[in-house]
Order: structure tokens, then C-alpha cells, then sequence
């Protein structure tokens, strides 16, 4: 189910509840409506607004930090193949093949994730594609050094290759994050709830309904918004890629 099948849900059973809460008010007897009674039930109410409120702010800080950690991977993954190309222009012209299958391997990275399909993407993290990046530091450790620098700069670079494959498994792993089933359910039950007592307590007029719509859209927008963050190389609310297209264009110069 896409993100935004499940924010349209959570939009149709909040506003529903709205609703149902106008409805009722309208064929339950008075002394249900009485002062003591809409006092009880905004106490209840307010508790369950309160965590609705407290798990909703979790999930946005926990999907904002998700987002955040990948886009700075990709930065630091794009400066560390920046890195290790300038590395292996340094050891010789010995790198040209190895350089150029660098170059290569970023252009097809970069190219999977601007077409923002998950089945694509999902490709990334499969067995095939984690060999074709291990491909690298093998051909880097196939490298005969003629002196002490080369040496150097041969062991530099295959520490920094490893470096860019853990960066690249890691951001892969971290993509792929979604918030707790049970989690939504419930907060999504909350709100209904929550947007009930609020047509239970309001006259049925345009205003209020107007209010609603505009509540339900919100909080549907924000179940939106968490679910594509935790989901950061694919969808509507993807990281930046000019980072890796920097590192490509000054890959082989």
C-alpha cells in the first residue's frame, strides 16, 4: 500500500469520525450533552489528545533524524568517491580502468535513484548489486605497486573503498525504515476519536465542518510526511542527489 493510499485512510476515518460526532449530536438525548457530562468527556478527550500529540511528535523527530542521517551518508559518501578517485590519480595511470569502472558504478547509482522507483532501488541492497560494488576494492587490491608511495596511496585507497561500501550499505538499511504497524493503527484509532468529540461538542454548521476537513487534511498530512521521510531514496520526499552528481562530474579529471 503507498503512502498515499494510507494518508488518504487516515483522512477518511478522521473526517468520518467528525461526522459521526455531528450526527450524534444531533439524536442523542440532552442530559448526554449536559455540562457534566461534556466535562467528563473532555477530561478523556484531553488524555487522549495529549498522547496523540506525544507519539505524533515521536514519529516526525524519529522520521526527520531517519531522513537526516541518510541525506548526510550521501554527502559523505559523495566526498569519500571524490576522495578515492584523486587517490588513485595520484598512484598513476595504472588506476585508469579502475577509475573509470568508479565513475561508471556512481552514474548507474545515481541514475537508479532519480527514477525514485522502489523496485528499482530495492535492486540496490539485493545480492547483485552489493557484488558489483565489492567488484572495486578487488580490482584495487589486483594493484602492483613499483614504490613506497604507490604502496601508500594503494592501501589508502582500498581503506577508503571500504569505507564508501559500508557508507553505501548503511544508508541502504536505513532507507528502507517505516513506522511500527500497531503504531499507526492506534494513533490513527486516537484521532478518530479524538475529531468525534470534537462534532460531538460543535453546532453542525459550514464553519465547523470547513474546520474539520481542514484538521483531517492535517493530520492525514502528517502521517504523509512521516511515512515518505522514513523512506528517503524513493517517493515523493526524497535526499538531494547534486551531491553524488558533483562527485560525478569531477570523477576521472
Amino acid at each position: 500500500m503507498s503512502h498515499v493510499e494510507i494518508a488518504l485512510i487516515v483522512f477518511a476515518c478522521v473526517l468520518g469520525s467528525a461526522l459521526l460526532g455531528l450526527y450524534l449530536r444531533t439524536i442523542l438525548p440532552g442530559h448526554h450533552l449536559s455540562d457534566e457530562s461534556t466535562g467528563v468527556l473532555k477530561l478523556a478527550v484531553g488524555l487522549i489528545a495529549t498522547m496523540a500529540a506525544l507519539v505524533l511528535g515521536l514519529l516526525i523527530s524519529s522520521a526527520k533524524n531517519s531522513f537526516d542521517t541518510v541525506n548526510g551518508e550521501v554527502v559523505q559518501n559523495a566526498a569519500s568517491i571524490i576522495l578515492l578517485d584523486r587517490v588513485l590519480a595520484k598512484y598513476g595511470p595504472e588506476t585508469k580502468e579502475v577509475r573509470d569502472l568508479l565513475k561508471q558504478r556512481v552514474g548507474m547509482s545515481i541514475q537508479t535513484l532519480a527514477s525514485r522507483d522502489p523496485a528499482q532501488i530495492a535492486k540496490l541492497r539485493g545480492l547483485e548489486a552489493i557484488r558489483r560494488a565489492e567488484s572495486l576494492p578487488l580490482k584495487l587490491e589486483e594493484l602492483t605497486p613499483h614504490s613506497d608511495a604507490q604502496t601508500q596511496l594503494r592501501a589508502r585507497a582500498i581503506q577508503i573503498a571500504g569505507e564508501v561500501l559500508a557508507a553505501r550499505q548503511l544508508a541502504m538499511l536505513q532507507a528502507v525504515g517505516s513506522p511500527p504497524t500497531p503504531l499507526l493503527i492506534f494513533l490513527a484509532l486516537w484521532l478518530s476519536i479524538i475529531f468525534c468529540a470534537f462534532g460531538l461538542f460543535a453546532p453542525a454548521n459550514a464553519t465547523v465542518i470547513f474546520g474539520l476537513l481542514l484538521g483531517a487534511l492535517s493530520t492525514a498530512g502528517a502521517i504523509f510526511l512521516i511515512l515518505e521521510m522514513n523512506t528517503p531514496l524513493d517517493g515523493i520526499i526524497t535526499v538531494s542527489l547534486e551531491p553524488m552528481r558533483e562527485a560525478l562530474a569531477m570523477l576521472g579529471q
